[in-house]
C-alpha cells in the first residue's frame, strides 16, 4: 500500500450495534471516498427527515464529556467517534463517509478491533492523489492542574506517549510509547477495551450517560478489581485505551501529523484542547506533501521524505 498516497476503502462495509452512552441501536455504513473528500459522517434518520453531513475535524466538535462528540446536538450530532477514528488513523485511511442512522456509534466490544476486522474484510486501495500532513513545528502544550497534553516537532510519523496514574490499585500508573504504524496499531492498540468504575455507574445512569454499558463492551473496576470474567486483554489494557482514545481525538485536525505527542492523565478534553492550541496560530504548523522515500540517500533511511510545504 502506498502510505504517500491517499487511502480509501476497496467497497462499503456495515457495523451494527449499540452506543455504550445512549444504549439505542444503530446501523453504521462506511463507504469509500473519493481523493481529498476526508473522513465526513452522514447521520442520517433525523427527527426532521434531513440528512446532515459532519466533518470529523476539530471545529466541529460539540461536546468531550467522557466521549468526544462531532456536530450540533439540536440539528444532528454523531457521538463516540473516537474508536472508529482511531482505526481509520491507525490503519492510514484519509477518505470516508460514516452513514449512520443513530446519534452515536456502535460500541461492539468496547475496542477497535470490530472496525478494524470489517475494514479488513473489504480491504483498502490507494487513490493517485498525494497524501498531506500536518508537520509540528513548534511545540504546543495545554495544562489541567496535574494533567497536561503536548505536541512537538518530530519529523516522523506520529509518536504517541501516554501516561495515566489512577489511585486504584488495579490500575495505577501506566505508560505507553507507541510508533504510529498500522501493524504496531493492530497488534498493540486496537484490541484495547474502554473501561469504568462500577461506584461511578449510578451517577452515569442519572447524567444520560453509559445506558448501553455492560461487561460485554467494558471493563468494569470494582473495589476488588477488574469485574470481568475473562480478565483484562493485556496487563496494561487501560493506557493502551486511553492512548487509542489519543490516537482518534487527535485524527480531528484532518491529516495524518508528523509530530510528538505526549500526556499525562490526559483524556478527550486535553485531546481537544491540544488540537485547539495547534491550530490557533498558524506558525505552529505547516502542511506538507508526502513523497516516496529517497533510499539512495543513507541519511534519509527510515525517515519520511517530504514534498514541497503547501502553507
Amino acid at each position: 500500500m502506498k502510505q504517500t498516497h491517499q487511502i480509501t476503502l476497496a467497497s462499503s462495509t456495515v457495523v451494527s450495534g449499540i452506543g455504550v452512552h445512549s444504549g439505542d441501536s444503530v446501523k453504521m455504513a462506511l463507504h469509500p471516498a473519493d481523493a481529498d473528500h476526508g473522513i465526513v459522517f452522514l447521520r442520517t434518520n433525523l427527527p426532521n427527515g434531513v440528512d446532515r453531513l459532519i466533518d470529523a475535524r476539530h471545529m466541529n466538535v460539540a461536546a468531550t464529556e467522557l466521549c468526544t462528540v462531532v456536530g450540533d446536538r439540536n440539528t444532528g450530532a454523531v457521538a463516540t467517534i473516537e474508536h472508529l477514528m482511531a482505526t481509520l488513523s491507525g490503519l492510514g485511511v484519509d477518505n470516508v463517509l460514516v452513514e449512520i442512522d443513530g446519534p452515536e456509534l456502535p460500541i461492539v466490544d468496547g475496542s477497535a478491533a470490530p472496525f478494524v476486522d470489517a475494514i479488513d474484510a473489504v480491504g483498502l486501495v490507494a487513490t493517485e492523489a498525494p497524501r498531506r500532513a500536518l508537520r509540528i513545528r513548534r511545540p504546543v502544550r495545554v495544562d489541567a492542574g496535574k494533567a497536561f497534553a503536548e505536541l512537538t516537532p518530530h519529523d516522523a510519523p506520529l509518536r504517541l506517549d501516554v501516561e495515566i496514574d489512577f489511585a486504584d490499585s488495579a490500575i495505577g500508573r501506566q505508560r505507553w510509547v507507541h510508533e504510529s504504524h498500522p501493524r504496531a496499531f493492530r497488534r498493540d492498540i486496537a484490541r484495547a477495551r474502554t473501561f469504568g468504575f462500577m461506584r461511578d455507574v449510578e451517577h452515569l445512569w442519572k447524567a444520560g450517560f453509559a445506558l448501553g454499558a455492560s461487561l460485554d463492551n467494558t471493563v468494569a473496576l470494582s473495589e476488588d478489581g477488574v469485574v470481568n470474567p475473562e480478565g483484562l486483554r493485556f496487563p496494561d489494557e487501560f493506557v493502551r485505551h486511553k492512548l487509542l482514545d489519543a490516537i482518534g481525538d487527535l485524527a480531528l485536525a484532518g491529516h495524518p501529523i508528523l509530530g510528538a505527542y505526549r500526556s499525562y492523565c490526559g483524556g478527550h478534553r486535553l485531546n481537544y484542547a491540544v488540537l485547539e492550541a495547534l491550530f490557533s496560530d498558524r506558525a505552529n504548523y505547516e502542511l506538507v506533501e508526502l513523497a516516496p522515500r529517497r533510499e539512495h540517500a543513507a541519511s534519509n533511511v527510515g525517515a519520511p521524505a517530504f514534498g514541497n510545504s503547501l502553507r
